[in-house]
């Protein structure tokens, strides 16, 4: 089946066999930052922005990106660099492999959340694993980052 959509801010199409979930599609067309980890919805790896929403594209039928508009983080390399110095700040970045996924979330939730509690961090981003580091260096980096889009620094 033939779909159109924007990727990154650039209209494409793709040729997606049915039942085709988003996640491979992103892979082919070169976003490599999109990962999988669990294949069951449970990591977050593998979120992209649909229509600015963030979305898991594990478990998004290719379909239902048709007319819409997809993000990655390769959409979003100034902010993701920017979040990612806050994070090596705080010794959090650790492998990486969880990091792009992470970030999505953490700029969707800048761009939606005024000034978060600790625990309105923590829920937004409950689907976010990490087996590398402890979750601190994580809170700290974002509090951090929130802090500076908030001051405009």
């Amino acid at each position: 089946m033939e779909i159109q959509f924007v990727l990154n801010g650039k209209k494409t199409s793709a040729d997606a066999a049915p039942g085709a979930m988003l996640y491979g599609l992103l892979r082919e067309k070169g976003c490599y930052s999109v990962k999988c980890g669990c294949e069951t919805t449970n990591c977050g790896l593998c979120t992209v922005w649909v229509d600015g929403v963030p979305t898991l594209s594990c478990a998004m039928p290719v379909a239902r990106v048709e007319g819409r508009e997809v993000t990655t983080m390769e959409g979003l390399q100034k902010e993701a660099e920017e979040f990612g110095s806050f994070l090596a700040a705080e010794g959090a970045e650790q492998c990486g492999f969880c990091s792009p996924g992470f970030i999505m979330n953490v700029l969707a939730m800048v761009r939606e959340l005024d000034n978060p509690s600790e625990d309105e961090i923590k829920e937004y981003l409950s689907g976010n694993l990490c087996r590398c580091t402890g979750y601190m260096g994580q809170l700290r980096a974002i509090q951090k980052y929130m802090k500076m889009k908030k001051e405009g620094v």
